[in-house]
């Protein structure tokens, strides 16, 4: 392997092409992401009549509770909420 100076790596970077527009968007969109989904879990933990609407019918109980029922939410919340013991 060839060692480059930061200089170089630099050089290297700049020659690449831009990222696709959708990768952009989503990195941005991320953080706003994960923070919601994780408010979302806390309130189903906290807040037992929203935990069994939403296990009843996850994207009615979302946009009951103010959140926009996308699909990448949906798809990650249901992952989440697979993982937790309700017990």
């Amino acid at each position: 392997m060839t060692p480059y100076d930061e200089e170089r790596l630099g050089e290297l970077l700049t020659e690449l092409p831009p990222a696709p527009t959708g990768w952009v968007q989503a990195a941005q969109e991320l953080p706003r992401s994960r923070h919601e989904l994780d408010e979302i879990v806390e309130l189903a933990r906290a807040d037992a009549d929203f935990r069994v609407r939403l296990l009843a019918d996850l994207e009615a109980a979302l946009a009951s509770a103010g959140y926009e029922p996308s699909t990448a939410l949906s798809v990650a919340l249901r992952a989440r909420l697979a993982e937790l013991d309700w017990r």
